[in-house]
């Protein structure tokens, strides 16, 4: 994972045009092994200008987000993401509808609202110690 690599070259054009890429991230308590990896290498997507926050589950069921990986595009194209039950990710199914792509972006603000950037999620899971 290089700053030269292809979603670096794909990425990092739109955020120096102005374009908003941002991600949130549901993280378990204690974090697993792939969440640890995401957060320590969010520095590299904090470097080709996306914003990354994150949040704990039990937040995120707080607020009532649901527990869906999605994706949305200019914010009326939304991909939600299909797993099988191994977590892999197999497909995604299209929103192109605008209600429920209002839906989603409602989800997003919510999310972005409760989380936390990286680097202050990152120092939270050291405190834990975990």
């Amino acid at each position: 994972m290089g700053l030269e690599g292809p979603w670096a070259r794909a990425i990092r054009p739109k955020t120096q045009d102005g374009a908003d890429v941002g991600r949130v991230r549901i993280v378990d308590n204690p974090p697993t092994e792939g969440q640890r990896y995401l957060l320590a290498h969010a520095e590299y997507n904090d470097a080709l200008g996306e914003e990354v926050r994150n949040m704990w589950r039990e937040d995120a069921k707080r607020v009532n987000l649901p527990d869906e990986d999605f994706w949305i595009f200019d914010s009326h194209i939304v991909a939600l993401c299909i797993f099988d039950d191994d977590d892999n990710l197999t497909g995604a199914e299209l929103i192109s509808e605008p209600a429920r792509v209002n839906q989603y972006n409602r989800l997003r603000d919510v999310a972005r609202h409760y989380a936390v950037p990286y680097k202050d999620f990152a120092a939270q899971v050291a405190a834990k110690g975990d």
